[in-house]
């Protein structure tokens, strides 16, 4: 899990907002089931697509105040962040393919 981040209220400026790359962030919690599914997923994108994008988690029932930021209801939900702004959100589990489109797509490549 080296490649993932974990974002939350004292880094999600620096680390989302401010970020160069395009960020990709997990919206999920520990006693959630498909974000159980998911959350290998997301990691071996994230050693997969290295310096391509960067990919953190926030857990919603410790940051509460960023999910309710972003206005996220259900969960897993995937937000795509390129220069300080949401530009793709997936809600739900989705497949590797599927992932690694979206990321494809939001960092241009």
């Amino acid at each position: 899990m080296a490649d993932i981040k974990v974002f939350n209220q004292d880094n999600w400026d620096k680390e989302v907002m401010q970020s160069d790359l395009p960020v990709l962030v997990d919206f999920w919690a520990p006693w959630c089931g498909p974000c159980k599914m998911v959350g290998p997923v997301v990691e071996s994108l994230a050693a997969e697509n290295a310096g391509k994008i960067n990919i953190g988690k926030v857990n919603v029932d410790e940051n509460q105040d960023l999910a309710a930021r972003f206005g996220i209801r259900g969960i897993p939900t995937l937000a795509f962040f390129r220069g300080g702004s949401e530009v793709k959100r997936i809600v739900g589990a989705q497949n590797k393919a599927q992932l690694q489109k979206a990321i494809d797509e939001v960092s241009g490549s």
